[in-house]
């Protein structure tokens, strides 16, 4: 057998299926398993937390950074602030990717955890316009800039942590507790800022009580921090760096990266187009765009909207649990076919102002975004081996975050204003749906298959055994990587 049969730089470690022997197969731990999914799950609630809040509280930030006598115009330059830690989202994936490759995915994410906690916390104690005048918009753009950095390394870390510690089987369902706690992030955010508009009046929630939501991320940080140091590295990684290490073979760079796998870049990208312009789209442009251009009430939005995240939650493990028995393929292309169909009769709904029409029209977005929301964290590290997985994910991800999950509320807004067509909103999700649509078509089936370049994945040693006796599915182009 040559070196090229067991591990090459590109791919990772890999065997001929007639070549496995019972300790090549990854036993998962299952404490740890359940530990590393919880670690990683509570990071992404306490990132969406604080990405969630500043979307939630967007018109009160208006108010208190960027005086303006119309409100659509504050809006539109809080959103602009938004967008603009989006817009360093790759470099912080373009840093931490490499690094997570290279030293393991634990370590790195521990330190994304310490970052996005300052980050937040900051904002709380930045002054008002009114006290420091242009400086406080300028903080607030350098704390919103920290977010952004260190986002550009957390989804693509925490769902490759996931993944790698996942069996073959369960992936799907392990991986859909990562947008689990994105809901439950974008709940608590929400639930926090609802609970100071019913509590403080119009002129205490703009002198200090906007301020709240964003101290509270410093304690949340320390717990996540806790979590993640507690834990061990992925199996997979772990498999991947003794191989190297004992052939002492170089890691792939970026010229490997962009040359070989490009077709793999595009098509995460065109996967998280879809999954972001709809998840930015209903958990945070509709509640402003119910206040602002549609004039209903902004604690009764936030409410309607913390219903629907909270019905979407355990839908979203559901979710994941028929990505593994279904496929991811029919997961996703059927919320695009839904998104084709429901999103204009959706947007009628939303603006009918009854608030169980209201409601219908909100649930059903929720519903296609829940077919993305569990099946995605399975499927984009699917997309790359192991050597490479943490590098390209965060930069493929993080790329079309930045162009186009991000600028959703902004874009939208603008697009609202200035053509004064309320159903604007829909047709950007309707194009969005069209390119998930063809992107997933050209996306093999990976349920319930090993990680490309990592070793199969299994819950027990009887389940290794009949692995090996041919009892359990395994695809060769899995182990042994197929041209990307």
């Amino acid at each position: 057998m040559n070196t090229h049969d067991t591990l090459h730089p590109h791919f990772g470690w890999f065997k001929r299926r007639k070549q496995l022997s019972p300790d090549d197969i990854t036993v998962v731990d299952t404490d740890m398993l359940k530990r590393a999914v919880g670690a990683a799950a509570l990071g992404n609630a306490m990132e969406w937390f604080d990405f969630g809040v500043y979307g939630y509280i967007a018109v009160t930030l208006g108010k208190v950074f960027f005086p303006s006598d119309d409100a659509m115009v504050r809006l539109i330059a809080t959103f602009a602030t938004f967008t603009v830690a989006f817009l360093v989202r790759p470099i912080g994936g373009a840093v931490f990717g490499p690094l997570g490759d290279r030293y393991g995915r634990q370590k790195v994410l521990a330190t994304t955890m310490i970052l996005m906690a300052l980050g937040t916390f900051s904002i709380g104690l930045i002054p008002s316009y009114g006290r420091i005048g242009v400086g406080a918009p300028l903080l607030l753009l350098l704390a919103r800039l920290v977010q952004g950095f260190s986002t550009g390394g957390e989804y693509g870390g925490a769902a490759t942590f996931i993944a790698e510690y996942s069996t073959d089987r369960n992936r799907g369902l392990m991986g859909s507790w990562l947008e689990f706690g994105t809901l439950a992030g974008y709940v608590a955010g929400a639930g926090v800022v609802t609970a100071l508009q019913l509590t403080l009046d119009e002129t205490a929630m703009v002198s200090w009580g906007w301020r709240i939501p964003f101290l509270i991320a410093g304690p949340l940080g320390l717990l996540g921090l806790y979590m993640r140091m507690k834990l061990e590295e992925t199996p997979a990684f772990q498999a991947y760096a003794v191989e190297a290490e004992k052939r002492e073979l170089e890691k792939p760079g970026w010229r490997e990266l962009l040359v070989v796998h490009w077709r793999q870049l595009l098509k995460c990208i065109g996967l998280v187009l879809v999954f972001n312009v709809t998840d930015y789209m209903l958990l945070t442009y509709i509640p402003s765009y119910m206040t602002v251009t549609l004039n209903y009430p902004e604690s009764k939005g936030l409410i309607l909207i913390i219903i629907v995240m909270l019905m979407m939650m355990p839908l979203n493990v559901v979710g994941g649990y028929f990505s593994d028995r279904l496929g991811r393929r029919p997961m996703i292309i059927g919320a695009c076919l839904a998104l084709l169909v429901l999103a204009i009769p959706c947007f009628h709904l939303i603006r009918s102002g009854n608030d169980m029409l209201i409601f219908t029209g909100l649930m059903l977005l929720g519903l296609a975004l829940v077919c993305f929301t569990s099946s995605m964290p399975s499927t984009l590290p699917a997309l790359f081996y192991t050597p490479i997985r943490y590098t390209a994910l965060s930069v493929a991800f993080n790329v079309s975050v930045s162009l186009f999950g991000g600028t959703t509320p902004l874009v939208t807004a603008w697009l609202v204003k200035t053509t004064g067509q309320l159903d604007m909103p829909a047709w950007y999700l309707m194009a969005a749906a069209v390119v998930g649509a063809v992107t997933m078509l050209t996306v093999k089936e990976t349920a319930r298959m090993p990680l490309r370049g990592s070793p199969p994945a299994v819950a027990s040693e009887d389940e290794a055994d009949r692995l090996m006796q041919g009892k359990q599915p395994l695809t060769v182009d899995q182990v042994r990587p197929a041209a990307p």
